[in-house]
């Protein structure tokens, strides 16, 4: 297969090309190096430095290669930020997506895997979100991520594309063979922050909020292995040069733990505890946010191979530890 991806010098985007290009398949990246790392991107693909919004660029390409699959990574991530600046995060994440999206439609490219987030979800009673769950965004990155997957919604009923939507949980761990990581020196994913931590990379863990309305008072997520992640990826472009089918997925393990069970692990795994101390809520974060996945086992018959959280948060110690000067 031909799979062309964007954002493909990030975290998840570099490890779903590295699969790939582990399974035959031909790669090519396109990334603006704005929040990406041309060290992450795979030696055997082929990369092209440019923001996804370069029209002529974009279109010279398609015309060169018939693509079988595009999956959109490109994107900004950080909830925070996007409180701060709205407009660059509703530029980045749906005003540019859709230039290239629009461009790739007119020139026959229509199979689309899309990187959303569970974020859509908001606040919910429910002690696990199924995709019919309303959708409630409680932030600029979350509203700009829903607006772009309506734009695809639509599409998809006039039927101008086959697209699979994937709503990411929270994402953490690093490639099996620590080709890629997470890079960011400023990074606000738990897991990442507390193996910085324990690697000595920051010296203290900030918990932003210790009264929420959960089991013991901080934030619950459900943590994804990347690589699961990357696996759940491909079985999708396969599935969609398939059969043309068309679908919206969670992409999770069901499971939910607090920001003091990561602690607790972590200090577990080190054998001593990190530097803690309890700061104040981050706008915007929602208290508990689980995946209901029947939907991906019963369509997929997909199971996880990295679903222990100390495995997860190993790999991620192990990543920090390779690159201990970033």
């Amino acid at each position: 297969m031909k799979i062309l991806i964007t954002g493909g010098a990030g975290y998840i985007g570099s490890q779903v090309a590295n699969l790939l290009i582990d399974q035959g398949h031909k790669v090519t990246i396109i990334d603006s190096l704005v929040t990406g790392h041309l060290r992450l991107v795979p030696k055997r693909a082929k990369f092209i430095k440019s923001d996804i919004a370069n029209k002529s660029k974009i279109q010279i390409l398609l015309k060169k290669t018939n693509f079988d699959v595009v999956v959109h990574f490109a994107g900004l991530i950080k909830v925070d930020e996007s409180v701060k600046k709205p407009k660059k995060y509703y530029s980045y994440n749906f005003s540019k997506a859709k230039i290239f999206l629009d461009t790739c439609i007119k020139n026959g490219l229509k199979n689309i895997v899309f990187s959303s987030t569970a974020s859509i979800y908001g606040n919910s009673k429910k002690s696990k979100l199924k995709e019919s769950a309303k959708k409630n965004p409680l932030n600029p990155y979350a509203k700009s991520k829903l607006k772009l997957e309506n734009y695809l919604i639509t599409n998809i009923k006039q039927k101008k594309i086959n697209c699979i939507i994937l709503r990411y949980f929270n994402v953490a761990g690093s490639d099996i063979k620590l080709r890629t990581g997470l890079i960011d020196k400023k990074s606000t994913h738990l897991i990442k922050v507390v193996c910085e931590v324990a690697s000595k990379k920051r010296k203290i863990l900030t918990i932003n909020g210790d009264n929420y309305n959960t089991k013991d008072g901080t934030p619950v997520r459900d943590f994804i292995h990347v690589v699961d992640l990357a696996r759940i990826h491909l079985m999708m472009i396969k599935h969609l040069i398939k059969t043309k089918k068309s679908g919206i997925y969670n992409c999770g393990y069901g499971d939910g733990y607090s920001v003091l069970d990561i602690i607790k692990s972590v200090n577990k795994i080190l054998k001593h505890n990190i530097n803690t101390k309890i700061g104040p809520k981050r706008k915007g974060d929602a208290p508990k946010v689980i995946a209901d996945i029947t939907k991906l086992k019963k369509d997929f018959k997909w199971k996880p191979k990295f679903r222990n959280i100390d495995f997860i948060i190993k790999s991620s110690l192990s990543w920090e530890k390779k690159n201990a000067r970033n």
